[in-house]
């Protein structure tokens, strides 16, 4: 079995729920027979060995350093020898391509998307592009820049209103797991919506409101798929509590679809993964307007959460896959692809 690199935590504002995902992948790791070390990155950008007995997991311990060109894992003076790197990062510096880049560079196996796809994806608006280039249905969206909205807000917001209509989403271009996102409706509330994405970067994207279910599907390497599941959100959408803190929230799976609905969202999926050249894993959600356009794509997730109540694990283990199985799979993946 390998020696694993579990690396966590990071600088985004998804930091927490790096840490939540950590700990049921350590666990499952072991389970599967690898040697795990886990290493938590704090805000500030340093690196901890963590001691794994505590819980919940936490970004301190002995200080570590990555070394470059050659990859090394140093504390102090010991070499700590890992032989691939399970990267379960969140947002920015961490599922943007950025740790990517650091593990080409240290050539070093590693699960999940490369440089490319990563930094593809998590880009709202660059992906939708991409979906629309490759023929594949997503929502109408428009793009608003710092600069540009901050010499006219008024005509900005109501150039929005006209195309997309009222409720909006408003969300940071290069965010996940719905952090910064708001619903909006009306001028005021657009404004303010904006006001709070732009704390999180300088690009904002504006989506149209779509009344539909909310559809997931989990694909790994292939592309192959899992069944969809569905998202029940206690809320009025499914926002970072719903996913990470509120137990009134649902995943259902298998989602309550035909036969036909559900080749048709597995194979959307598979498109959508190979449309951005992802591999090892993805998640990709789908609103589904049932008397409408039918499926339209979301987003597609490179690193999806990991917590025990997250949707891409349970989807596999609906499909017969346990945690660690999944867990040993991405494993495989990455280093069958060094």
């Amino acid at each position: 079995m390998s020696r694993v690199l579990l690396l966590f935590g990071g600088r985004s504002a998804e930091h927490e729920v790096s840490c939540t995902s950590a700990v049921a992948i350590h666990d499952a790791l072991l389970e599967a027979g690898h040697r795990v070390i886990p290493v938590g990155i704090d805000r500030g950008g340093d690196w901890w060995i963590v001691d794994s007995t505590r819980r919940p997991f936490r970004a301190e311990g002995r200080p570590a350093a990555l070394r470059l060109p050659d990859g090394r894992l140093l504390v102090g003076d010991d070499d700590l020898g890992y032989d691939v790197v399970f990267p379960v990062l969140h947002g920015p510096y961490g599922e943007d391509g950025t740790m990517q880049g650091v593990f080409e560079i240290a050539g070093k196996p590693y699960v999940g998307c490369d440089v490319l796809p990563s930094a593809l994806a998590m880009d709202k608006d660059i992906a939708k592009q991409i979906f629309e280039a490759a023929g594949l249905p997503t929502s109408r969206w428009r793009v608003v820049r710092g600069a540009d909205y901050r010499s006219d807000p008024s005509r900005t917001v109501a150039t929005l209103l006209k195309y997309l209509g009222s409720p909006v989403f408003v969300k940071p271009a290069e965010l996940g797991s719905s952090v910064g996102i708001s619903k909006a409706e009306g001028p005021g509330e657009v404004e303010a919506a904006i006001g709070e994405a732009l704390r999180y970067g300088d690009k904002v994207v504006v989506e149209e409101f779509i009344s539909g279910r909310e559809i997931e599907v989990a694909v790994l390497e292939g592309p192959r798929t899992a069944l969809p599941g569905e998202v029940h959100s206690a809320g009025d959408w499914y926002d970072y509590d719903s996913k990470y803190a509120d137990d009134a929230s649902e995943f259902e799976v298998p989602a309550r679809l035909s036969d036909r609905r559900i080749a048709e969202v597995r194979a959307l999926a598979c498109r959508a993964f190979e449309a951005i050249e992802a591999r090892g894993l993805a998640r990709v959600d789908f609103f589904f307007e049932e008397s409408g356009r039918g499926f339209l794509i979301n987003e597609v997730n490179t690193m999806p959460g990991f917590t025990p109540i997250s949707g891409f694990p349970k989807m596999w283990t609906a499909a017969e896959m346990t945690y660690a199985e999944l867990c040993n799979e991405l494993i495989e993946i990455a280093l069958s692809e060094q």
